[in-house]
């Protein structure tokens, strides 16, 4: 993975499903920054007109404005996008 590229995790607390996002992100020394959506539906919001949905996490991989969203709720999707970036 590209040291310029970036990473991050739209989550909310008490969500299992993000922690364990995070914590592969962290196993696999990819730094990332979290947007936490806890009692900001402005920010579901902002999921929902750019890819569709409301729920978290969502993880965004990109670079400079350029951003892809996973929005699968499955390790397995994060694990495909990033091979390929």
């Amino acid at each position: 993975m590209s040291k310029e590229l970036s990473v991050i995790v739209w989550s909310k607390q008490s969500c299992k499903y993000c922690a364990e996002v995070k914590n592969y992100l962290e196993n696999k020394g990819i730094p990332y920054q979290t947007v936490d959506v806890t009692n900001h539906d402005e920010y579901r919001d902002i999921l929902e007109i750019k890819y569709g949905v409301r729920h978290v996490p969502v993880v965004e991989i990109g670079e400079g404005s350029v951003y892809k969203g996973i929005t699968e709720l499955s390790l397995e999707h994060l694990e495909k996008a990033l091979e390929r970036t």
